[in-house]
């Protein structure tokens, strides 16, 4: 019994330290991930990404197009086309160019006034000088009206030119100097109680044309009715022998 025991001991001690076989499984798993083929990375495209411009809304069915002249504003019109001998607006940011048409429509509407107050003023009764129309050309008018008369009238030029510049322009300190508000359209000051604005942006844009072209007109002819007063100092209708 006593040498069963010992045998019994001797065997069990063996085993414990003899290493254990490794599974079939773990082999096999072994060799597959050796068998397969090292991944390639693929190349890292490094074309640039150009960023997305936003849409720009329409201002009156107005979108500004760098690539025409004026980007795209109304007034290129025939025969002459776009007419800019001297390249005013050549390279021109968009913000130059709309000053320049706001400019250029409130100098022609103002002319328009001018060339209707010119023959008005001259040969119809006025405030100033009663029912007798021959009196003095419009160019020596103003010097002669009371003051009561001036007082309110340049009031009224500066309330609107006001209200115009709070609906248009930039506040001062809120950014720079002479700039319009980028919704802003040249010239469109919401004023229209005939309700004569077109909702159509292409007959808005025929609108546009035929004011551009008589604004034009009347500021030459302003200019001629003024120069043709101080040369003979006769009224425009006097000097046509009316």
């Amino acid at each position: 019994m006593k040498l069963l025991a010992l045998l019994s001991l001797t065997t069990g001690a063996a085993c414990a330290f003899t290493p254990n076989a490794p599974s079939v499984s773990n082999t096999n798993t072994v060799l597959r991930m050796s068998e397969a083929a090292p991944a390639v990375d693929e190349p890292v495209s490094m074309e640039p990404v150009e960023p997305e411009v936003p849409p720009v809304t329409p201002i009156n069915g107005w979108v500004p197009d760098e690539n025409k002249p004026c980007y795209g504003l109304p007034g290129a019109i025939a025969p002459l086309g776009f007419f800019d001998p001297l390249g005013f607006t050549k390279d021109m940011e968009l913000l130059g160019v709309k000053r320049f048409r706001e400019a250029e429509i409130m100098h022609g509407r103002v002319a328009m006034m001018a060339t209707i107050g010119y023959l008005i003023g001259e040969s119809t009764p006025t405030i100033a000088y009663g029912m007798n129309v021959h009196h003095t050309i419009a160019n020596n008018q103003i010097p002669e009206i009371p003051g009561t008369v001036l007082f309110p009238f340049f009031l009224a030029i500066n309330i609107t030119e006001a209200v115009r510049a709070s609906i248009g322009w930039v506040e001062p300190g809120l950014g720079p100097l002479f700039t319009l508000r980028e919704s802003y359209y040249p010239g469109d000051i919401r004023f229209d109680p005939l309700g004569l604005k077109p909702s159509d942006p292409k007959e808005f844009e025929n609108m546009q044309n035929k004011e551009l072209s008589n604004g034009r007109l009347a500021m030459l002819a302003a200019a001629g009715m003024c120069v043709q007063e101080q040369i003979n100092g006769k009224g425009i209708l006097e000097n046509l022998g009316f």
